[in-house]
């Protein structure tokens, strides 16, 4: 009767051992991981934050175009002075036997300039400042593209984590059923002291293993607050991404080389320095302005027999030619055209620095799904395994150590093949990121995609306001 009970014991503790890797159960309204990069597009502050760093860089374009407009001025001044007269003798209006009398002044003027010709200093601006919001987009779909990743990250990783707790609490009620089955032996005569404190020693690295795994998944957690900006709900194992994935390495490479939003905003920003060049030679040519102006004059002097009141209208023409200005105008010159230079390397780097995430990405990715193979067949041969040690030491055959140290081999391959689940999801997810393509649309994400153009089409023409989009 005895045997029988231990028989049991070991059976339910061996399927237990198992039973969070070949089953999980359903659950209403999991979260997804094309849920969780949903709200990591809507929600993240970094993000948000990159958006309105873009909105203001837009407004670049407008004040570029200030220099096609006119400026318009207006401009009052008024003094009051005092008069004495000594003399005893009328003076203008003051008689004689008045000694001091007040002295008023007032000026109105309004005055409109207008630049004619500027040395296409405005046309560049406007030019290299369109280029300039240009590459600011794309730098912020590079950046959507990291948070998206991050949240399939942070989703995979806190599947993992919890799969690694379930597995080993699992590991720890094996180990309380492989205690209780040595002691029961000790006390029949079947088995010996030694038995048991092995049982007890792998019981307490089990037990500290647990409480490392639970950290871990409290991290985990924490980590998936900051992307996604809620914690995890009913997260199960996600599957690699196979939307928009590129068939092999060669396309995926000239892919990211050619759309990648890195390289993008690189080209883009070549563009802006190249303009910026052209202003800074704009400084030596000549320039065109007219200005008019509307005054009007009032004086109110007692000195003088009649007041003076009159108005005046002008219009001047101005043309200014630069020789020579210090020497700043050439090195500002000079200075553009290293940082076309510059930015033109930037180009190179992106390229490279794509090329290698998505050479990275791939291999991980195949290395990654080798391991979940040879991982699931590891799983099967340490269950069998297991089960034939268990039986052997039944008859006999083995002690109580082989079963534990068969028991930690399976737990194992367990966490390795959950582990490889893991890895290949990420690796994944990071080859569409490094190619460029991982996102809102390609993905079918149900979420609102952001839309730069829309605030951009808003202020470029913009010729008054003080509000902002963000309404301050």
């Amino acid at each position: 009767m005895g045997d029988v009970s231990l028989s049991s014991l070991r059976k339910v503790a061996y399927a237990a051992a198992f039973l969070p890797l070949f089953f999980q159960p359903a659950v209403l309204h999991a979260e997804t991981i094309f849920g969780a990069m949903e709200k990591a597009y809507k929600n993240n502050p970094d993000l948000n934050s990159v958006r309105a760093a873009l909105r203001a860089t837009d407004e670049s374009v407008t004040i570029a175009k200030a220099g096609y407009r006119p400026q318009l001025g207006f401009s009052v001044s008024g003094t009051q002075s005092s008069f004495a007269n000594f003399n005893g003798t009328a003076v203008g209006n003051i008689p004689a036997d008045k000694y001091s009398a007040d002295y008023y002044k007032s000026d109105v003027q309004l005055t409109l300039t207008q630049q004619i010709f500027d040395g296409f200093q405005t046309l560049n601006n406007v030019r290299s400042s369109e280029a300039g919001v240009l590459s600011n987009r794309e730098s912020m779909k590079a950046d959507e593209i990291q948070i998206l990743l991050g949240a399939a990250q942070a989703y995979a990783d806190v599947a993992r984590d919890q799969q690694i707790v379930g597995i080993r609490r699992q590991n720890l009620n094996f180990l309380k059923e492989q205690l209780k089955a040595a002691n029961a032996r000790l006390e029949v005569g079947e088995g010996t002291k030694t038995d048991v404190s092995q049982a007890e020693a792998q019981l307490a690295g089990a037990d500290s293993l647990l409480a490392s795994a639970i950290a871990q998944l409290r991290q985990s957690e924490a980590s998936y607050m900051q992307v996604v900006g809620e914690m995890p709900k009913d997260v199960r194992q996600p599957v690699r991404a196979t939307k928009a994935m590129p068939t092999n390495l060669d396309k995926a490479v000239a892919l990211g080389i050619r759309e990648h939003p890195s390289v993008l905003a690189a080209l883009h920003a070549v563009t802006s320095a190249q303009y910026q060049v052209k202003s800074a030679e704009g400084s030596l040519l000549p320039g065109v302005s007219l200005q008019g102006s509307l005054d009007r004059h009032n004086t109110d002097n007692p000195s003088e027999s009649t007041d003076r009141d009159y108005s005046a209208a002008s219009i001047t023409a101005q043309v200014k030619i630069p020789l020579y200005q210090g020497g700043s105008e050439y090195g500002q010159i000079r200075k553009a055209k290293e940082t076309v230079g510059a930015q033109e390397l930037k180009v190179d780097y992106a390229r490279l620095s794509v090329r290698k995430q998505i050479m990275t990405a791939f291999a991980q990715m195949q290395a990654a799904t080798a391991a979940i193979t040879s991982g699931r067949k590891q799983v099967a041969a340490a269950k069998l395994a297991l089960q034939g040690v268990i039986e052997e030491r039944n008859v006999g055959q083995k002690i109580t150590l082989d079963v534990l140290n068969s028991q930690q081999t399976a737990l194992d391959a367990q966490e390795s093949l959950v582990n490889a689940q893991r890895n290949e999801v990420v690796a994944s997810y990071s080859l569409l990121a490094a190619t460029g393509t991982l996102t809102v649309r390609s993905q079918g994400l149900q979420v609102a995609e952001y839309k730069a153009e829309e605030h951009y089409d808003a202020v470029k023409d913009k010729w008054f306001g003080l509000r902002a989009a963000n309404g301050k």
